[in-house]
């Protein structure tokens, strides 16, 4: 009984890390698309109650996509950024404590076993036998929540940012060709109707209210697009 539970209970473990860490990575994906259909879809309504020139509100869209997703994929970059250097350092403090002080360590992860209601005997067990496969990684994966084998691309993160947020600006974008006397409804109704796909897909991946969530994500793209067409409006009537 107690190898099974050697062998199961840092696999199982390490299998829903992994499950949480692509779900967050997929909500993520969701989040940054929302945000490219608000911020495009915000500036060509904007630009549309102004001007009825179609060179002019395309130009503007394609110019908002390409700043917010350039923005999305620094800002995700330098973040991801920051939170590897400080993975790698409390790696790296791992690393030296194992070499130098190897009983204490055990004795810690032992602790950490029998806490989740292992027994003393079982823990110190399965702590011996994770330490004798691999030291570093079991103690990196039980006391700091980390895989040093899977730590987050900065890259890719920059990456997969910019291009969620360019999917979602293309709706917008596409929505504001439609004819002149239709184009801001149009536009806002399909900015809507996708809001409420990603907002709902986002609760859902996020484990929240799927109803409030997506509630929440409509009254606030509309708000945006009211806002921005109000002002758009204004500085076409001013000019």
């Amino acid at each position: 009984m107690n190898d099974g539970n050697s062998a199961v209970l840092p696999h199982s473990e390490t299998q829903g890390n992994g499950l949480a860490t692509r779900l967050n990575w997929l909500r993520a994906g969701v989040l940054g698309a929302n945000d490219g259909i608000v911020s495009v879809a915000g500036i060509v309504i904007g630009v549309a109650a102004a001007t009825a020139d179609r060179g002019t509100i395309v130009t503007a869209g394609i110019a908002g996509l390409a700043a917010g997703a350039v923005s999305m994929a620094l800002g995700e970059y330098v973040s991801v950024s920051t939170q590897r250097d400080s993975e790698r350092a409390l790696l790296e403090i791992e690393r030296r404590e194992l070499a130098e002080q190897p009983e204490e360590e055990l004795a810690e992860l032992a602790a950490i076993y029998e806490h989740k209601g292992l027994s003393p005997a079982t823990a110190r067990k399965v702590a011996q036998e994770l330490t004798e496969q691999d030291a570093f990684l079991a103690h990196a994966e039980a006391e700091l929540g980390i895989d040093p084998h899977e730590l987050t691309n900065p890259l890719h993160a920059a990456v997969s940012s910019a291009i969620s947020f360019t999917l979602g600006a293309l709706l917008p974008l596409l929505a504001i060709l439609a004819p002149t006397a239709v184009r801001i409804p149009v536009t806002a109704g399909a900015v809507l109707v996708a809001l409420g796909v990603t907002g709902a897909a986002g609760a859902w991946l996020g484990q929240a209210p799927v109803w409030r969530a997506t509630i929440r994500v409509l009254i606030g793209g509309a708000a945006a697009m009211v806002v921005t067409y109000a002002v758009g409006h204004l500085i076409g009537i001013a000019l």
